[in-house]
């Protein structure tokens, strides 16, 4: 296991891991400011947090109401 990890190429995936934990902070400071989602709030939390990349951005396509 640690000889995958000092094999894998860091300044590639660096940049992805950091999108994806900006999204993910952005999605649930708004979660937690708006007064209302489309659905519960609860489980937006829970869609973020648990399908990574595509959660946040699933958020604020589908579960943002204007």
């Amino acid at each position: 296991m640690m000889a995958e990890l000092t094999q894998l190429n860091w300044g590639l995936l660096a940049p992805i891991l950091v999108i994806q934990l900006i999204l993910m902070v952005t999605a649930l400071i708004d979660i937690a400011r708006s007064e209302s989602t489309n659905g519960p709030k609860f489980l937006w939390v829970l869609v973020v947090i648990f399908i990574s990349m595509i959660g946040p951005i699933l958020y604020f396509v589908i579960g943002r109401k204007r």
